[in-house]
């Protein structure tokens, strides 16, 4: 007689690196999956491509960093995924999110360099930074459109989907919360969020940021 297992339910998760929201929510998701059965599988998106279109748009600070260092990040851990494999990418994020953001260092080369290495990925994976003939470029891209496509244009990162009642995918933009609750205050964010999100018709709930990331409890 074979043992029969419950799947559990798979949530498609797009970041960058560089956003400081994406990475608070992709620890709350991370908390999740210890109490509730889900599995969450990693995907790249870009805020250098989503701003592409509106470059125009953006004070000259995040137009700069939209055109140079928002690319660093997104370029590695793609090439890191075409030449190791999606598992990588659950992993390397965490590894960067640690430094960037935890431990202040900003999207920086050492930052980046010491994730490589702490993942156990070769340290030349640091040279795609730099290459603007990125030879990954099409498939960075694709993965970003997937994520978008799924929830439509006018968001950032994160972007998360779940299997709806009907099997299609419900994809939702954030949540943006600070900082990532824990334990049971984990679940009923994510009980409260699947509930709203499957709601036909519902779009957005939204109230001003009153306080930046805090990542204490990281």
């Amino acid at each position: 007689m074979s043992e029969q297992t419950s799947a559990k339910t798979p949530v498609d998760f797009w970041f960058d690196p560089l956003c400081p929201w994406a990475w608070m929510t992709s620890r709350w998701v991370l908390e999740v999956e210890k109490v509730r059965d889900i599995e969450v599988r990693w995907h790249i998106m870009s805020l250098a491509v989503l701003n592409e279109p509106r470059l125009d748009e953006l004070n000259d600070h995040y137009r700069e960093m939209m055109t140079t260092t928002a690319w660093d990040g997104v370029r590695v851990v793609t090439a890191a995924w075409q030449k190791h494999g999606a598992d990588i990418l659950g992993p390397l994020y965490t590894a960067l999110g640690n430094r960037i953001h935890n431990g202040g260092l900003g999207p920086t080369r050492e930052a980046i360099a010491g994730a490589l290495d702490e993942v156990g990925l070769p340290a030349d994976l640091i040279d795609y930074a730099d290459r603007k003939d990125f030879e990954f470029d099409a498939e960075l891209r694709a993965s970003h459109k997937e994520g978008i496509d799924k929830v439509g244009q006018d968001v950032g990162t994160p972007v998360i989907a779940v299997p709806g009642a009907d099997g299609e995918q419900i994809a939702f933009f954030g949540p943006v919360v600070t900082p990532a609750p824990k334990g049971e205050d984990a679940a009923k964010l994510w009980d409260g969020t699947l509930l709203v999100a499957s709601v036909q018709g519902f779009y957005e709930l939204k109230r001003t940021r009153t306080q930046g990331p805090d990542f204490s409890n990281l």
